[in-house]
Parts: C-alpha cells; structure tokens; sequence
C-alpha cells in the first residue's frame, strides 16, 4: 500500500491484500497490472512469489529443524508425506537441495532468455522476474502483454514450459531423476513414476485436445508450427502457472472447460503448484478402473495402493470440489446483487483458477465485487495452504479410539 509501490496511485487495502495473497500463493490473478507497479512494488511481488514458490512445507520444515537436530514423532508426521522414505535421514539435504537447486534453475533460466528479452527493451530484471514466476508458477509478469507479444519466439515459449514443469512435478521427483542420473539410484522411485507418467500424459493429451478445438478458432490465423506451440503452451500453463499466449477470452467453451478440468487437477505433490494434484487422480483412476467391488486392495506395478492412500485421494477430490462449489455460489451471488452480469461458466473458471493457485482469468477479476475478490482470496489461501493444514496432527486430547462402532450397512 505503500505509495513508492504503485505507478498509478495507491492501492486499496483489498487490492494490496489480494496482490500479496496472489503472490505469495504463486497464483497470478491480479486486480492491478503488475507492469504499472514501480520496480520497489514489483520488488515485493517477486520476494512474496519466491517465498511462496519455495513452499509452506519446506519453510515449515526449516522452521522445525533450526531450533533442534532431532527429529519428534509429531515433526515426523507432519512431513512424512512431503518427503517420502527419506524424510528420517535425509531431511536437512533435501531442503538445501531445494533451495540450491530452486535458484540454479531461476538463474540460469534467465540468462537464457535474457537475450530474447534485451532485444524488444527489458532488462535482466525483467528475465529474472520471469525465471522466478514460471519456475514458481506464478504467473505474474513484467512483460507488455506478458507472453503474448513472445507468442511465436520459440526459445522463451521452451524455456518458460520448462521452467513450469520442472517447478510443478516437485522437488522429491528432481531429486530423485538427479540420483537416478548419477547412478546413485538404479530406479526411479513409484511416486516419481507416477508424477512424470501422468505429468507427459496430460499434457500431451492436453495439446492434442487444444490443437483440435482450436486450429480452426482461436488459433485461424496463425502458422502451423504456432499452432502447435499455442496448443502445447495451453496445456501445460493450466498446470498450474497463470501465463498465456493466447488470450483464455478468444478460446472456445470447450477449451475453457478443458482448461477448467486441467486447472482442477493441478500439479504434484510437493512442488510449487496446487490443485488437487496429479497423484490424487492417478489414485482415484485406479480406484475407478481396477477396483472390484467387494476388493479392498489395489496393485499397480507390483505395489499395492494402500486404503490410506485412496481415502487421502477422495477426501482432497472432495474438499477442493466443495470449495470450488461455494465459492462459485457466492461469486455468483455477489455480483448478481451488484447488478453485474457473470456467466456460471467464466465464475466457476475464476473459482477454479483461484482454488488450483493458476491465475489464468478470462479478465473479469479487476472489476469483481469487494465480496468475490474476498472469496478469491479465500480461496487461494485454502488451494496453497489447506494440505499443509490438513497434514497436522489432531489434538493429543483427542480420545483413544478403544472400541469400534457397529459397521454402517448402506445400499451404494
């Protein structure tokens, strides 16, 4: 709020706050053009984004290891999903390399691009803002018309999709490909398989879909080869960076549906991204299609899927379609009693964008109700930190369970 922030006046107490929610839940929906913050403003943007890119966990896990070397049965629990198997003797290493690794990608990144973008007027600060933002899946961007003037420039669109990728499969997975590479590994991981196989089937099935539903509309007049990268570029920013190169306004329903679809499912466990993330539906796949009925274990390459796992997978399907559900209704109602005109469609996308820390919009969010940009900020709050809340433990005054209660009998 500060007046040194903003170019164009100050800001609300709204705005700056959905601003600095937006950014440090790396989701990119704006209510002010971050081109027309000053460099200071732009400044605390880009150390809220990297905070929030480093992520709740690790940060949490920094904080409950600075004061003591060991590690307790509760600290245990709350991070033993994050860091799988090694969480127990590898913690320590695991956040220096995610910190290590986080900032070798973000430099190098931009000294890549910074080429790219000296030549149409930026400076280096403006490819380190981007390097940041994607690699973080962010979103924001100090670029006139972010990605869409560097539609057809091949090396920036390779270079942000990778950095998006690599920011949204997850630290445990880069780690775990970096040992498999240097042969300290003779195999990937199961939870590395599974993130990268879902990862390269969404977003391959994904272009494929955008390419077909597009070449004709949003994508008419451009070459074939744009086509492609448009198409490519769609499918993996929904996952979940806030970056387009076509406007998300000029796609057809059915793009934005699949967009919807893709921005709901969100990245992997453990990274910068949110949704309900790819494990989670990978999950609920096998629970749908190798499942029996009366079964009550599941094996997928010689593992077995354990009920936990299952359970943990519904309940985030669950909980993320509810809050995307309320908060939906209460946008719809806000602006209805404004007196503004949304459409189901263009709320549930802004709700979904908001919930999955995406930012993509179809350009409604500058002119909500104070009402629906609460909810969203609501709801990007819940969308990055609700598995980090949910992954503490109950009450130690909670009642030992000594009894079971009779089995519910119900007709499904």
């Amino acid at each position: 709020m500060l007046p040194i922030s903003s170019e164009e006046g100050n800001l609300s107490y709204l705005d700056a706050l959905f601003e600095a929610t937006s950014a440090v839940c790396v989701t990119g929906l704006v209510v002010v053009d971050t081109t027309g913050l000053s460099r200071f403003g732009q400044t605390v943007i880009l150390f809220l984004i990297q905070l929030g890119g480093l992520g709740i966990v690790t940060f949490s896990t920094l904080y409950i290891f600075m004061p003591r070397r060991t590690v307790s049965v509760t600290t245990h629990g709350m991070i033993k999903d994050y860091t799988l198997s090694s969480v127990e003797y590898r913690t320590r290493r695991t956040i220096r390399e995610i910190i290590a690794w986080t900032a070798s990608f973000e430099l190098i990144a931009a000294f890549v691009i910074w080429p790219t973008l000296a030549k149409n007027g930026y400076s280096f600060y403006d490819a380190l803002f981007h390097a940041i933002s994607a690699f973080c899946n962010a979103g924001f961007s100090t670029l006139r018309s972010g990605m869409k003037s560097f539609r057809d420039d091949v090396l920036l669109n390779v270079v942000t999709m990778l950095l998006i990728v690599s920011g949204g499969i997850g630290f445990i997975v880069l780690q775990d490909i970096m040992r498999f590479v240097k042969k300290e590994k003779r195999r990937l991981s199961y939870h590395s398989s599974v993130v990268l196989r879902t990862t390269a089937v969404l977003i391959v099935l994904g272009a494929i879909v955008f390419y077909v539903l597009e070449q004709n509309h949003a994508y008419k007049e451009m070459s074939q080869g744009s086509k492609v990268m448009a198409a490519l570029f769609q499918s993996v920013t929904p996952r979940t960076c806030g970056f387009d190169t076509v406007s998300q306004a000029n796609l057809s329903s059915s793009s934005q549906l699949v967009t919807i679809i893709l921005m709901f499912i969100g990245a992997s466990p453990g990274s910068t991204g949110g949704g309900i993330k790819t494990v989670t539906l990978y999950i609920l796949l096998l629970v749908a299609l190798r499942m029996r009925e009366g079964g009550d274990t599941i094996v997928d390459r010689y593992r077995t899927v354990t009920h936990n796992a299952v359970l943990k997978a519904i309940t985030a399907l669950v909980r993320g379609a509810t809050i995307v559900l309320v908060a939906t209704t209460i946008l719809l109602v806000s602006e209805r009693a404004a007196g503004h005109t949304v459409g189901l469609e263009t709320a549930i996308f802004e709700c979904v964008s908001a919930f999955g820390t995406v930012g993509l919009s179809i350009g409604i969010t500058p002119y909500l109700t104070a009402i629906s940009k609460l909810v969203l900020i609501g709801a990007m709050f819940m969308g990055r930190a609700g598995l980090f809340i949910l992954a503490i433990p109950p009450s130690r005054y909670s009642p030992e369970p000594f009894a079971k209660y009779p089995k519910a009998d119900l007709l499904l």
